[in-house]
């Protein structure tokens, strides 16, 4: 039986690279967001490269909504495999964290931390039993360092910064703590921006969502990398 992939937070850019990149190399792959119409458009698109493919909604910020859909999926295609994570916390949360509100804060963290480690609890007997991956997109926003840090203070992105951080930290976490289960977890730092998605204005290095496909596919086989920047 064909492997399965979730790609998680699907849309225009890395995630559609993604899951057209798995599919052609033999993946069933099941994309989960928030837009039917947007998941029914890249059913069809997977379908005519004779991939297949099934959608699944979900607020991924939400660990109950992430176990049913975690659920459906495998009712539908079977044991995942593979966990592609893409999503990210919608629009500029605390920007400057000096006055931003609790709740602001707290749904930074919904979807870069929350939401990831329920989807990986929730896939554990599969990605053991599968010996399986986790691929996190991460942006460059989360490197520790204090021209970044400068840029995101001065742009008014310091929450951006904060998520990405906690969620490159997570990703060594779960990373050392699946190596004995033969679960490999690896993170993909975007220091640019991604060709034809809404953050591509111009101002940036942009980089084709094929190009970070391709470079998943790498690192998934041969299984060795933690981390990578892409710029």
């Amino acid at each position: 039986m064909a492997k399965t992939i979730l790609v998680a937070g699907y849309g225009p850019g890395i995630s559609a690279a993604v899951a057209e990149k798995f599919g052609a190399e033999g993946f069933q792959v099941a994309i989960v967001g928030r837009s039917a119409d947007r998941l029914a458009a890249g059913v069809r698109a997977l379908e005519a490269r004779g991939v297949k493919a099934a959608a699944f909604t979900a607020d991924l910020g939400d660990p109950a909504a992430i176990r049913g859909m975690v659920e459906k999926v495998r009712g539908a295609l079977g044991p995942i495999a593979v966990l592609e994570w893409t999503a990210y916390p919608p629009g500029n949360l605390a920007g400057d964290l000096l006055t931003a509100k609790p709740e602001e804060l707290r749904s930074l963290f919904e979807v870069s931390v929350v939401g990831l480690l329920a989807a990986v609890q929730a896939l554990l007997p599969d990605l053991r039993s599968e010996k399986g991956a986790v691929l996190v997109t991460n942006g460059g926003a989360g490197f520790v360092d204090p021209d970044v840090d400068g840029v995101l203070t001065q742009y008014g992105l310091m929450g951006l910064g904060l998520a990405n951080a906690a969620k490159h930290k997570l990703v060594g976490l779960l990373a050392k703590k699946l190596q004995a289960d033969g679960v490999y977890v690896t993170e993909m730092m975007i220091a640019g921006t991604i060709k034809g998605t809404p953050f591509d204005q111009g101002s940036r290095p942009t980089i084709e969502g094929s190009t970070v496909a391709a470079k998943y596919w790498e690192l998934y086989t041969a299984r060795t990398e933690l981390r990578t920047t892409l710029k």
